[in-house]
């Protein structure tokens, strides 16, 4: 995140009493502190146990029991396996709605994109999106957090609107703009469940990273064991207005009850770090809001005539299961035992059979593709740079960053893969497509592509949301993804542009061309070329970044929503053609945007002699942070591996244009960025 202050506080007597914190029985409502607890809590007894699952979903049921509502509620492991999911009140009345904003009748005000679908539908009665609602709003709250820093869907709220913090005219968007479209299911990243059991992640989101209020990580001793997600209202959205303290909380006071006994540090908590002199939310419910006493319900028996435990298409198979312990192989994340990153404190992610996915290997696009030899290199030289590099959203302060890191080719197939041990998850699906962001925007096949791609297709529904039908058939509207390669080409005013590869591209710089204001955050300013205009423009609905993938991830929306009589995507999001009669098809071509386009920084394309090669690209604690690792993790690896490998030539950076009279920005480093040593300037003295 941008220019990432902390502030620690000191914390009462009571809470230094305290030890690592949550874990089975109550705790204190605000959590606990954690002692010499400095992201290595997770130890073989972090994991939730099926009497842990079955405490979460009591709590949780027990406070939807108190406030007289129907809630859905979702339990995940820190790799997004789900463990259980359980419905209060029948299927036909858990309708939900996708949607940024509502009138006073409950309708959406935007039909533009993925907002305003609301299922189940006149249409489709036996579609139902509630439980994909609560399983986003769990993988979200596992998925943001780690030992160093615990998010809720509340602060992923606050962190991806157009203004940083919302309502804040000109202020810029937020520093994770765009994340909520990762960790999709048509990722070729992510993993999907291979049967009732847990198995190796990380596993997909059925909607991506959740904005919505209701989703929260689960601690023990210090360690993130998974999340829970609860929808219960109805709607789900995000929180439009982050000055005021929602007085509307069924989703996220049941949420909160639900997470009680496992509720992370205090001293972790997103309220505890601030963003650019902004302090990040975490919850607006806490102890004095619940309806129920707090952590006593430990059991779902007593509730058996108010719901029960249900299948989920491709997720749930009705069953509470005990979750993963992340770090072993059965999680799909481990230690890297191939000493190719010796002393690195180096993880990767690996297969079933203990295998490691994404080993350095050659590129294959050409003869001047990287080698092995230089994509381990390159890896290694970056891991480097992130073990010295400070923890911008980390606590206790001091501790270095946690980072995944990947190196792709021009083609967009993963050449190589490494994290260290506590970065936070999502920031893994994230890299590969902020280095495949790069590699395409770089390139001079990106027009072409775009041209040859099928139309994104929205769901045309009524004044309420719900989808409509003509002759049998889904009702829709289409948009030729090529108006956008002809929309940047204008912009930008370079006819060429995307077609013949003579511009370098960071994602820094395609995140400031996909804002709805150009320059960033400044009302009144045009769109950029890759977003909606603001009048069409939300979180749901955020231009070329949708649009490359929204017939996908529609598809398997659909897929789980009808409990499979829609077919599920295959891995790959763009290329997937949306018939009318929901009859799919899937192109499959090279993976060059396989799991999607992300616009918020951390990329930067590499070069042989002049010629693109493919790219970097790093997620994890901050997003100046994955700048600097990226590109001097770059830079200090071409003084060891030479061969003509470089930077992008200074002459053909996109920090060379300035479009509507405002300068592109190619990376930006953070000041003294590294831990024990007062360096300023980093990026620019290497």
């Amino acid at each position: 995140m941008n220019r990432v202050t902390m502030s620690y506080f000191v914390l009462g007597v009571a809470l230094e009493l305290a030890s690592c914190g949550g874990g089975g029985g109550a705790v204190s409502s605000v959590g606990s502190s954690t002692p010499g607890c400095t992201g290595s809590c997770t130890t073989s007894g972090s994991f939730l146990t099926t009497a842990d699952v079955e405490q979460v979903l009591a709590q949780g049921i027990s406070e939807a029991r108190a406030r007289n509502v129907n809630a859905t509620l979702a339990v995940v492991d820190r790799v997004g396996n789900v463990l259980a999911v359980y419905r209060m009140g029948a299927a036909a009345s858990r309708s939900v709605l996708i949607a940024s904003s509502v009138d006073s009748s409950g309708n959406p005000t935007l039909h533009s994109g993925l907002d305003a679908i609301r299922l189940p539908a006149p249409t489709l009665p036996s579609f139902n999106l509630d439980a994909q609602a609560a399983i986003a709003k769990a993988i979200t709250g596992a998925y943001l957090s780690s030992a160093g820093n615990a998010f809720s869907t509340r602060t992923a709220s606050q962190i991806i609107q157009e203004h940083f913090n919302v309502g804040v005219a000109h202020a810029p968007s937020g520093p994770l703009f765009g994340v909520q479209f990762s960790q999709l299911a048509c990722s070729d990243f992510m993993t999907a469940a291979a049967g009732p059991n847990p198995g190796v992640g990380p596993h997909r989101s059925p909607l991506g990273l959740s904005a919505d209020p209701g989703g929260f990580p689960l601690y023990k001793s210090g360690g993130v064991v998974g999340g829970v997600g609860v929808i219960a209202d109805g709607v789900y959205s995000l929180d439009k207005n982050i000055e005021d303290v929602d007085q509307n909380l069924d989703d996220e006071a049941i949420a909160y009850a639900a997470s009680f006994s496992y509720l992370p540090p205090v001293d972790r908590r997103a309220d505890r770090v601030t963003v650019d002199g902004v302090t990040l939310r975490f919850s607006d419910a806490d102890s004095s809001t619940l309806s129920a006493p707090a952590g006593t319900a430990t059991s779902i028996a007593p509730f058996s005539t108010y719901g029960s435990l249900i299948s989920v298409q491709g997720y749930a198979d009705g069953q509470i299961h005990a979750g993963t312990v992340y770090g072993d192989s059965s999680s799909g994340v481990r230690a890297d035992s191939s000493g190719s990153y010796t002393g690195e404190n180096a993880y990767v992610f690996v297969d079933a059979a203990n295998a490691p996915r994404y080993p350095a290997i050659a590129g294959s696009d050409g003869p001047a593709a990287l080698t092995q030899l230089e994509v381990q290199g390159i890896l290694s030289s970056a891991l480097s740079v992130a073990n010295i590099t400070r923890g911008q959203i980390r606590l206790p302060l001091g501790q270095t960053a946690q980072v995944t890191i990947t190196v792709v080719d021009t083609q967009g197939n993963i050449l190589g893969m490494v994290r260290t041990p506590d970065a936070p998850l999502f920031g893994a699906d994230v890299s590969v497509q902020k280095a495949r962001s790069a590699a395409f925007f770089s390139s001079s096949a990106a027009a072409t592509l775009l041209q040859a791609l099928p139309n994104a297709k929205y769901l045309q529904t009524d004044s309420s949301g719900y989808p409509q039908l003509v002759g049998g058939n889904v009702s829709q509207s289409s948009i030729s993804l090529a108006t956008y390669a002809t929309a940047g080409q204008s912009f930008l005013g370079k006819p060429t542009f995307l077609a013949d590869g003579a511009l370098a591209f960071s994602d820094r710089a395609i995140g400031e061309l996909s804002r709805p204001y150009y320059p960033d955050g400044i009302e009144g300013s045009p769109n950029g070329p890759f977003s909606k205009p603001l009048v069409s423009w939300s979180v749901f609905s955020t231009g070329l970044q949708l649009d490359l993938s929204i017939n996908a991830i529609l598809q398997h929306v659909l897929y789980v929503a009808s409990a499979g009589a829609v077919p599920d995507v295959a891995p790959g999001c763009v290329g997937v053609d949306f018939p009318a009669n929901l009859a799919f098809a899937h192109s499959v071509g090279p993976p060059v945007l396989a799991n999607g386009l992300q616009i918020f920084p951390g990329s930067v394309p590499i070069y042989r002699a002049g010629t693109l090669v493919g790219a970097i690209g790093v997620s994890g604690d901050g997003v100046d942070q994955d700048d600097l690792v990226a590109f001097l993790g770059l830079q200090r690896a071409l003084g060891v591996l030479g061969a003509g490998l470089s930077q992008a030539p200074a002459a053909v950076r996109a920090d060379t244009l300035s479009p509507q009279g405002t300068r592109l920005r190619y990376v930006q480093c953070p000041q003294a960025p590294f831990v024990n040593s007062t360096q300023q300037d980093a990026c620019a003295n290497d």
